[in-house]
């Protein structure tokens, strides 16, 4: 397991980090997703740290990081927050910021808040839908508004019993049929996931993710189309270089999510990989390291 250090940030919130690496080399900053930890970035970090300072935190919410009670502080903005404060906390001028799933979503977020500044210089991100495009599909595709149904589940108070007698394995069980499995996950990565998902405060926290989620999930049955009056959620064009790596097999995000991209962002790469699922990080970690490998270095001056 990698080690990790205890760091506070200035808003009080206690996150435990994996820093690994040449401290005078580029940084990249990794943010996991649900229902996730920083060991879904092993490879990455295996594979780039003899070059890269390699970040890695476990989120507000997750395993020993801070828990505050109350979905209020699970809103975007103040996740987006913690990481420029645990950059300030660990002396970072500017980073590459590296995210999937939910840590994709901040990243989003980090690299148009960032870019301004200077501070963000490139953005990577995997399987995860753009703060934009999302809120649409969710509203006129029926394949990606059937594949985040498990959001309403998420949200639902009901959920927090099968919490406390199942931990998160419970609402996962109840959203997807079954818990999720793959071949690729090395059996000591599972026994650690099943785990984490026993902690129950940290599964409630976890689900203030998606509580406190702007976004919309309707159900299947009302109408596919943009409600009337819709204007599309204002942000500034990406100017930074960015890399989207997407899973092609992935069922909760499907490809569509890559349409309309190269209209939000300047400098876009789109690396497809064939035959990987949503954690594309783990499940094609050669194809995903030589696409991260690839940006980079075209990049190496950001």
């Amino acid at each position: 397991m990698m080690e990790q250090q205890r760091v506070t940030l200035a808003n009080g919130i206690e996150l435990d980090v994996v820093d690994t690496g040449p401290r005078d080399a580029p940084a990249l900053i990794f943010l996991h997703g649900f229902p996730d930890s920083h060991r879904t970035w092993r490879h990455q970090i295996a594979h780039l740290s003899g070059q890269f300072r390699c970040i890695a935190p476990d989120q507000r919410g997750y395993r020993g990081s801070s828990k505050p009670l109350g979905v209020e502080n699970y809103t975007p903005d103040k996740l987006i927050g913690d990481v420029f404060l645990l950059a300030d906390a660990l002396g970072l001028e500017k980073f590459t910021i590296i995210g999937h799933d939910w840590g994709g979503a901040l990243a989003w977020g980090v690299a148009i808040t960032g870019q301004m500044s200077g501070r963000v210089t490139r953005a990577v991100i995997a399987n995860a839908p753009h703060p934009v495009l999302f809120p649409e599909l969710l509203y006129t595709n029926p394949v990606q508004r059937a594949a985040s149904q498990y959001f309403r589940i998420f949200r639902d108070p009901a959920s927090d019993a099968l919490v406390e007698r199942f931990g998160l394995g419970g609402v996962l069980l109840k959203a997807f049929g079954q818990l999720p499995e793959n071949a690729q996950m090395e059996p000591e990565e599972r026994a650690a996931l099943l785990a984490d998902w026993e902690d129950r405060e940290a599964a409630i926290a976890m689900l203030g993710w998606y509580r406190a989620s702007p976004v919309q999930v309707l159900g299947m049955d009302a109408p596919f189309a943009l409600p009337e009056g819709w204007q599309r959620f204002a942000l500034p064009r990406q100017t930074i270089p960015t890399l989207v790596i997407w899973a092609m097999d992935d069922i909760a995000l499907p490809p569509a999510n890559l349409d309309g991209l190269d209209e939000l962002i300047d400098d876009l790469t789109i690396a497809r990989i064939p035959g990987a699922g949503h954690f594309v990080q783990w499940e094609a970690p050669a194809a995903f390291n030589a696409a991260l490998d690839a940006f980079l270095a075209r990049t190496a001056d950001g």
